[in-house]
């Protein structure tokens, strides 16, 4: 009998895939990392979903953690002028990483989460392989895209092929609470979205500086460089008398400008992580996910040290630095590395 720790979040997902851990014959417990400061709520919404599951719970208390590997890399990236992807972060330093490798001190065969995404073993070519969800809608095989073979060989997704209509009736089925409650939109560590706020009150202050247009003429004071992203056109409290948007950062500064100049063909990642564990040898065609909200789009990948070029068919828009990029393959995950800088 397999023996499996399940993440719960105290959602709908991580609860049903107590569940279904369980109906598959498992010998299955849950947990929640608590990390930050208000999430005791979560803690108990899934406290109260192991209770009806009947399934043993315990809460880890990561807070220090999930500061160095997660608060801290995320400010850092707003000062240098990116916008980063904590989930990403979190997915690799303390999902998969801290949790699993405690799961596995705890006498645990490997863990489970809520993510829709699937991990398949190719006997023919001795690895595991990350898949996008059978569900295009839910799909978050791109949160995933560090995974290393060794902790995917450790981790079960019964969610993959199941569709969220499905996960809420099987909820409902089994007198689960959060079978009608609304999935969380927001960044678990800032609910109410205000991320200057939260900058502000945890070690990064705003920095002042100005607007300008392309040509260097200055356009009037913005509110602060870290508050603005690639391609953000609501918000800017400035009369341009034009649509205009964020084409450029250069700290202090916020460069302002037409829609055309958002787009671009070419983008170096780096830091990029192959899900076979190794780089490929030659350049190879895929389709580029710029963030997670963004469709995948053809381009040639072209590795150069422990990043890669991509080089797209059409130009992508708003490429933004600090996101991440990741690259598929007939629905399989690659590989995927943070965006450092992108070229009309």
């Amino acid at each position: 009998m397999k023996k499996i720790l399940a993440a719960m979040s105290g959602g709908v997902d991580s609860a049903v895939t107590v569940g279904l851990l369980r109906e598959a014959g498992c010998d299955v417990a849950g947990a929640t990392m608590l990390l930050h400061d208000g999430g005791e709520a979560e803690a108990e919404s899934a406290r109260e979903a192991a209770e009806r599951l009947g399934v043993p719970f315990t809460v880890f208390d990561w807070r220090g953690e999930f500061r160095r590997s997660v608060i801290d890399p995320f400010t850092a990236v707003y000062r240098a002028g990116g916008t980063p992807n904590p989930c990403i972060f979190c997915n690799r330093a303390l999902k998969f990483g801290k949790f699993l490798d405690e799961a596995l001190r705890l006498g645990f065969d490997g863990m489970a989460t809520g993510h829709y995404a699937r991990v398949a073993y190719d006997g023919a070519a001795g690895i595991w392989r990350l898949f996008a969800a059978a569900d295009p809608a839910k799909d978050q095989s791109y949160m995933l895209c560090a995974l290393t073979q060794e902790r995917l060989a450790r981790v079960e997704l019964p969610l993959g092929a199941l569709t969220k209509d499905r996960v809420r009736a099987l909820a409902a089925a089994w007198g689960l609470p959060q079978a009608s409650r609304r999935d969380s939109q927001d960044i678990c560590f800032v609910p109410d979205g205000d991320y200057m706020a939260y900058l502000a009150a945890h070690g990064c202050p705003p920095t002042p500086g100005r607007f300008l247009a392309p040509d260097g003429r200055d356009l009037g004071p913005h509110r602060g460089f870290e508050g603005y992203t690639i391609g953000q056109r609501r918000g800017l409290e400035i009369a341009a008398g034009r649509r205009v948007y964020v084409v450029a950062k250069r700290r202090p500064d916020v460069v302002l400008g037409e829609a055309d100049a958002l787009l671009a063909r070419r983008v170096r990642v780096r830091d990029m992580r192959w899900i076979a564990g190794t780089a490929p040898g030659a350049p190879l065609r895929a389709a580029g996910k710029l963030r997670y909200t963004a469709a995948a789009a053809p381009c040639l990948a072209e590795p150069e040290g422990d990043g890669v070029l991509l080089v797209f068919d059409t130009p992508q828009r708003a490429v933004t630095p600090g996101q991440t990029a990741v690259l598929y393959r007939d629905g399989e995950v690659l590989g995927g590395g943070a965006i450092e800088s992108a070229e009309a």
